[in-house]
């Protein structure tokens, strides 16, 4: 929770330096008013959909959002195993940057563990997601169908769709996640 709320308070200060009213940010970031305010206010788990839209609002790299530090890296980036900024996306999903000090970056390369539940709510953003299943299986849906994916199995899609993902058979699954 107190990962959250630091990188809330960095989404308002970035508003406020972009001299952003709450309703003008809510609109470009195509969410209520209310929902923006807690994410601001750290009341409410920020999905990444946002946080990746949100640096783009504000034309910043999603790392300085995550992390409160500008990547500096252009010609490559090493990240070890375990060594990347997470954001734990309430019970059902945990990220991990693996290329987070890299500058203008073209896309967002995660390592995600996903839960057993299912959310409520599903994600869309604009672009296009691949994800490489590493470990266990994984259930996704996009809009209403559903896709069951073992290891080793991939899926590329609009990610502009509707669309969430959960762990079946009784164990988390580990997944890679590029968004572009």
């Amino acid at each position: 929770m107190e990962r959250i709320k630091m990188v809330a308070a960095r989404i308002k200060t970035l508003r406020e330096i972009a001299g952003k009213s709450i309703s003008d940010t809510a609109k470009l970031l195509e969410v209520t008013e209310e929902q923006y305010s807690k994410y601001e206010n750290g009341q409410s788990d920020i999905p990444i959909s946002f946080l990746y839209a949100a640096s783009r609002v504000f034309n910043v790299e999603l790392t300085a959002i995550l992390t409160g530090e500008e990547p500096r890296l252009h010609r490559y980036s090493v990240v070890r195993k375990g060594t990347g900024p997470t954001v734990e996306r309430k019970k059902e999903y945990t990220y991990s940057d693996l290329a987070y000090n890299f500058i203008h970056k073209k896309m967002e390369v995660f390592e995600v563990k996903a839960g057993q539940t299912m959310p409520k709510n599903l994600n869309k953003h604009t672009g296009q997601e691949f994800n490489f299943i590493l470990e266990g299986t994984l259930k996704i849906m996009i809009e209403n169908n559903e896709i069951i994916l073992n290891e080793g199995d991939s899926i590329y899609f609009d990610s502009g769709h509707a669309h969430a993902m959960c762990a079946t058979g009784g164990r988390d699954a580990r997944f890679l996640a590029v968004i572009i």
